[in-house]
């Protein structure tokens, strides 16, 4: 499923994130970038040793990525040459408008650091929706919601993915973007 925005196609696909042929994927990560399960460690392990070594470097020069923002690393073994790493939150029943706030906040992160390196598309995940616990509705609401206002902007991004794993998450985000854009969502 497609939906132009300005010059930007943002585009939904079901599959494999480390499979994506993107200038960058986006992993969704935890604030020390340690890859150790859910599709942070997926990607750790298909990019390679280089990525967490990277990612430990990042966190010992900066410090732990704050949630709600993001950090940049190579691909190592990945199709996408690089793998910005954006910290969503853990979902908290007791504060969904602060958790949407920072989802949003991690997914436009990803997509300036994306801009800031030039690149000209990006893949992102579901992010905060595996252990992190964010409802999939919810977290689609949020997160295409963040993306589609981003886009509104100046950006040179040609191309946004959401990349989905499994059928019932793409679906979930398949029915969230044809409600917020209409018709013209394909």
């Amino acid at each position: 499923m497609k939906v132009q925005i300005h010059h930007t196609v943002l585009e939904l696909v079901e599959g494999d994130i480390t499979e994506m042929e993107t200038d960058a994927i986006v992993n969704a990560a935890n604030e020390y970038l340690a890859h150790g399960g859910g599709v942070a460690g997926v990607i750790a392990r298909k990019g390679g040793p280089t990525i967490q070594r990277e990612s430990d470097e990042w966190v010992r020069r900066y410090g732990p990525v704050p949630t709600g923002s993001a950090a940049i690393t190579s691909g190592g073994r990945l199709k996408a040459r690089y793998v910005i790493h954006a910290v969503g939150p853990v979902y908290d029943r007791t504060a969904p408008e602060r958790s949407a706030q920072l989802l949003a906040s991690a997914v436009r992160a990803a997509l300036e650091m994306a801009d800031k390196h030039s690149f000209k598309s990006v893949a992102l995940p579901a992010i905060s929706t595996g252990i992190f616990g964010y409802p999939m509705e919810e977290a689609a609401e949020v997160m295409l919601r963040a993306a589609a206002d981003y886009l509104q902007g100046e950006t040179g991004l040609e191309r946004v993915v959401f990349c989905l794993y499994g059928q019932s998450a793409y679906r979930v985000f398949a029915d969230t973007l044809e409600r917020l854009m209409g018709p013209t969502a394909r």
